[in-house]
């Protein structure tokens, strides 16, 4: 079993920045004398007292003691030149997002540091093996992929390129994970493992928005409220920044030559030109300015409600649904599944959507008065829930069935009749991106839900989300969306198909 470092081991970190900073912080922690280098005038001494600040805070908070503290911060020093950094035995490379500037800082690393110091980069974007092109000795190059804040959050992304050794990405691993980080390895194509297959979270709301399914706020309030995310897309992509989320964007979709997949949008190519960034610029699909009030999500006024309820089945929803309702004291009856109904109301027929546009559904069935509700995290936990109407649809059934859903304790707020609503058709892509990525061989299944859980706060990982819907259920959804669509943007994964017709989870 590899080793991690020993904390006899100077690690030299390049780049002072948040995340540099972050870097040296929990590096200097875990016990290593580190040596922080910046090319601006008094950057690496700013971050080092602003770091010291940070083990003086968590003194005060009884998260250190006063002795480990001073001992990590005497541990800590900065720099002036690069030479300083010869006796490292891992440098860490934290600067700007520029494949030249990276090659030649490593290409000037490589006639200082001892043959075995491991050269690793916190590059989240650019190709570790592009960068290791320009070495002399490309196999001690390897991605250490740290999240924004370092010190809090617990994922790393160790990368290897096309010539990292096995025993470099290895020792990485476990240098992380006794730095109290969770690694996961991965291999260097476009995005690694959460910029890729994050891709999906953002273009499927960016789509519905689109196609005028509902506002910013309505589908921010879905995916939270029905969907357990911890943020609504919209609300994230304001906080991280549209230029830099675009940017993303933009790389993987160049990289992987312009696949569909990952299509920018241009409603947010339009936020980018007119600056409007976010959160930082003052506004973005919000107003940040003062005194601004965050819109409401759509919620569809109260309905009486229905006397003549059946609950089909024993689905996940339709259990919870027994469940709210009885908590409700909403009196129902009980019947066997019917061809995939959840529920009736009156003359409305209920059913969670499975990719198809309500009215497509109504028309194939020939129930026109056909209203799907959309995928829950936990449809017993969810507070609010995404319905659509078919087109077919007598209003008065349409009002029953939402009638129904208050009665059960839920928020409805009612989206134009798009295909999968939003978290079904969210969480199918997702799924399917985090198959392709490990179909590719870009890292294996725990790896793939670790870090999406990890990394940017999923509630569940894609692949264990998509074994809790079914996986026969995902393929349905992405198949509806590639009928609706013709587009291969939502074509099914190989490994999902072969997991469907093997009758396997992925976990």
């Amino acid at each position: 079993m590899t080793q991690a470092l020993s904390t006899q081991t100077v690690v030299a970190v390049i780049g002072a920045g948040a995340m540099g900073a972050g870097i040296a912080q929990v590096a200097c922690a875990a016990g290593h004398s580190v040596k922080l280098h910046d090319t601006r005038p008094d950057g690496a001494a700013q971050a080092v007292a602003g770091i010291r600040t940070q083990f003086e805070k968590m003194v005060a908070k009884g998260k250190l003691s006063q002795q480990t503290a001073q001992d990590a911060s005497n541990r800590l020093m900065a720099v002036a030149q690069l030479s300083d950094l010869a006796d490292a035995g891992l440098v860490v490379e934290a600067i700007v997002e520029n494949l030249q500037v990276k090659q030649k800082l490593f290409s000037d690393l490589e006639a200082l540091v001892s043959d075995g110091c491991i050269l690793a980069t916190n590059t989240s974007s650019i190709s570790i093996t592009a960068i290791g092109a320009a070495l002399k000795s490309p196999q001690r190059l390897a991605g250490l992929h740290f999240f924004n804040p370092a010190p809090l959050m617990a994922l790393v992304e160790v990368v290897s390129g096309l010539a990292t050794r096995p025993e470099v990405a290895n020792t990485l691993f476990a240098t992380a994970a006794a730095w109290g980080k969770t690694p996961v390895q991965a291999k260097s194509t476009p995005g690694f493992i959460v910029n890729r297959v994050a891709r999906p979270y953002y273009a499927e709301a960016l789509r519905v928005l689109t196609e005028g399914g509902a506002d910013c706020a309505t589908l921010d309030a879905c995916c939270r409220e029905a969907g357990g995310f911890r943020m609504g897309p919209f609300e994230l992509m304001d906080m991280i920044g549209h230029d830099v989320n675009f940017a993303v964007t933009n790389s993987v979709w160049r990289a992987f030559f312009n696949d569909p997949r990952f299509l920018p949008s241009l409603i947010q190519q339009d936020l980018v030109d007119a600056g409007f960034f976010g959160k930082k610029s003052g506004r973005g699909f919000y107003s940040y300015q003062a005194g601004a009030d965050k819109p409401l999500p759509a919620t569809a006024p109260a309905q009486s409600t229905p006397t003549d309820i059946v609950v089909f089945g024993q689905s996940a929803a339709a259990r919870a649904l027994v469940k709210r309702l009885q908590a409700n004291h909403v009196s129902y009856t009980q019947a066997p599944d019917s061809a995939a109904t959840l529920a009736t109301a009156g003359d409305a027929t209920l059913r969670v959507t499975d990719g198809r546009t309500a009215t497509r559904c109504a028309f194939e069935t020939e129930t026109p008065n056909t209203v799907l509700i959309d995928l829950a995290l936990d449809y017993t936990r969810a507070t609010r829930l995404g319905v659509s109407v078919a087109a077919q649809c007598d209003p008065a059934a349409a009002d029953a069935a939402v009638g129904l859903m208050q009665a059960a304790g839920f928020a409805v707020s009612v989206l134009q009749d798009i295909p999968g609503l939003i978290v079904m058709r969210t969480v199918a892509m997702l799924a399917n991106e985090a198959a392709d990525a490990v179909n590719q061989g870009v890292c294996d299944a725990r790896a793939v839900d670790t870090a999406m859980c990890l990394g940017v706060n999923y509630p569940c990982g894609p692949l264990a989300w998509g074994d809790a819907v079914g996986l026969e259920r995902i393929q349905t959804v992405l198949g509806h969306l590639a009928h609706t669509y013709g587009e291969d943007r939502y074509r099914t994964s190989p490994l999902i198909q072969h997991h469907v017709f093997a009758q396997k989870a992925f976990s």
